[in-house]
């Protein structure tokens, strides 16, 4: 009777926290360049003192959908996304280099270009930082553009070149922060194969539907797992009573 339980016990479980990935998925499907996580349930094999007859329920998250989402127009010049394959280098708040596909960028009281979310866009040479403009426009290839304060519209200068890198996906994986980083720690060499487009910004690759289908399939599962429980319990009151009988 305690190994039901126990494999009922372990899957309810499992279900609740599979939910939680598919929620926090459906919770960011309007979040610019998100990419939702994949989850999957596995039986393990519960070892220790004497035969490994009982199995427990897993839940996992292999790794993360790299399918980039669609673009859509904004029509600023500091929104961007990248076309095709690679991504835009950004310093994470731990110092670390991380990457995006897509970012709202502002510039801040000194002039350092950072995302939405205040982490500074990477150069070539480290944070970008642009002197006083009136004007700023990015190229396909990353280089950043700007007519100076008091410049006549006539007078562009280059000023600077965003760092795009090219990783492979095997290479990447999500952080706690939402962040894409290199499995094995390091930074990338720009590649300037990368283009990139502004005034769009790439929408989430997470599907509402298949969420929310899986988050009912889920739901119904562990309805079954507590049933089974009240089962294992009921067949345990049962077999007490024919105990005291005999």
């Amino acid at each position: 009777m305690d190994r039901m339980l126990y494999v009922a016990m372990t899957g309810a479980q499992q279900n609740t926290l599979a939910q939680r990935a598919h929620a926090n998925n459906l919770a960011n499907v309007n979040t610019s360049g998100f990419r939702r996580d994949f989850e999957q349930a596995r039986a393990m094999q519960v070892f220790g003192p004497g035969y490994p007859s009982r199995v427990m329920s897993m839940s996992e998250r292999p790794g993360t959908d790299l399918q980039p989402g669609s673009l859509q127009e904004t029509g600023r010049d500091l929104d961007i996304a990248i076309s095709g394959k690679g991504w835009v280098a950004v310093q994470a708040p731990d110092g670390s280099e991380a990457y995006v596909r897509t970012a709202s960028m502002i510039i801040d009281a000194v002039g350092m270009l950072r995302t939405g979310d205040g982490l500074p866009v990477m150069g070539n040479a480290g944070p970008v930082a642009l002197p006083p403009e009136q004007k700023v426009e990015i190229g396909l290839d990353g280089t950043i553009s700007i007519r100076g304060a008091g410049e006549a519209p006539s007078v562009v200068s280059e000023v600077e070149r965003i760092k795009l890198v090219m990783p492979e996906d095997d290479q990447l994986e999500k952080g706690p922060d939402g962040l894409m980083r290199l499995k094995e720690g390091g930074e990338l060499l720009a590649d300037g194969a990368v283009r990139m487009t502004s005034g769009f910004l790439e929408s989430s690759n997470v599907n509402a539907v298949e969420e929310m289908t899986s988050i009912l399939s889920l739901s119904r599962q562990f309805e079954l797992n507590v049933k089974m429980m009240r089962t294992a319990e009921d067949n345990a009151r049962s077999m007490e009573r024919v105990l005291q009988i005999s």
